[in-house]
């Protein structure tokens, strides 16, 4: 993660929360009363994010805030186990406490399911990856965590790399037409994905030379029949509706990449507790 943008995200966060002033811990503490405090699993799960995310939401709140024991990412903890302690001005620690755990149990949650897709496909040499199907403002986070999990990136956006899609082809008039068009118009060393959901349009990709070919919601059999026609001339990337039921039987196609929107879309936020300790 980019540390300027990261610290300049977790400083608005904290603005947003905090507003201009937290009125319960400003009531009830001095800014001289000290405590500690532990991040603790209420569950079972993958860790993203306890330093690289939490701790620097309390450092951010006060540099003074003391940050151990915090554990790896892409460590499984189990319910009972400290993520993350934290120690220093009580006020500044209750301040902080919900922007930190909410981060953290946004992106332990996406660790967590890339963990279960990557083990069903442990077997066959194939790459899981997110896609941009991410929450506004927090696609760096959360691509961060797909990573934590043993996933890989996509294009992180627009600008990383061409995917033409089907209202390009449908805005363009056909799939060889736009590539031709693309091709004349970007640098010679970016790859050309297409996306197709018909074994005509995987040909029409062959012919046009894609580098990449994306196979969209197409059932085992005409997916396998693609994978055939390909023969190792582009990457090939399974997506669409992919899950835990279907990916493996996905990765047997001998597809190279499957790409899975429900790893930052649907992932179920972990349950993380603060719990005081002096």
């Amino acid at each position: 993660m980019d540390r300027a943008t990261l610290l300049s995200q977790l400083r608005s966060f904290l603005r947003e929360d905090i507003g201009s002033g937290d009125l319960s811990s400003e009531a009830l503490f001095s800014n001289s009363e000290e405590g500690r405090a532990s991040l603790v699993a209420r569950e079972s799960f993958v860790v993203a994010g306890a330093m690289a995310v939490a701790a620097q939401v309390f450092y951010l709140q006060n540099p003074a805030i003391e940050c151990t024991d915090a554990v790896a990412d892409g460590c499984t903890v189990s319910k009972g186990d400290c993520l993350l302690t934290v120690s220093g001005p009580v006020v500044d620690l209750l301040k902080a406490e919900r922007v930190a755990l909410n981060l953290l149990q946004r992106l332990s949650g996406i660790a967590s399911i890339t963990a279960r897709f990557v083990e069903k496909i442990r077997p066959y040499p194939v790459r899981i990856t997110d896609t941009r199907k991410t929450t506004p403002g927090l696609r760096m986070l959360e691509k961060y965590a797909v990573r934590a999990g043993g996933g890989h990136n996509h294009r992180f956006n627009l600008s990383d790399g061409v995917l033409i899609k089907d209202n390009h082809i449908a805005a363009c008039g056909s799939l060889a037409r736009a590539v031709e068009r693309v091709r004349k118009n970007v640098p010679h060393t970016i790859k050309i994905e297409v996306e197709t959901d018909t074994l005509e349009q995987v040909r029409e990709s062959l012919d046009s030379a894609a580098d990449i070919i994306m196979l969209d919601n197409m059932d085992l059999k005409t997916m396998k029949q693609a994978v055939s026609m390909i023969d190792g001339k582009a990457l090939v990337e399974a997506s669409g509706g992919v899950n835990l039921d279907t990916v493996a039987g996905i990765a047997a196609t001998g597809v190279d990449i499957i790409s899975i929107g429900a790893l930052t879309h649907s992932a179920p936020s972990c349950d993380i507790g603060m719990d005081w300790t002096i």
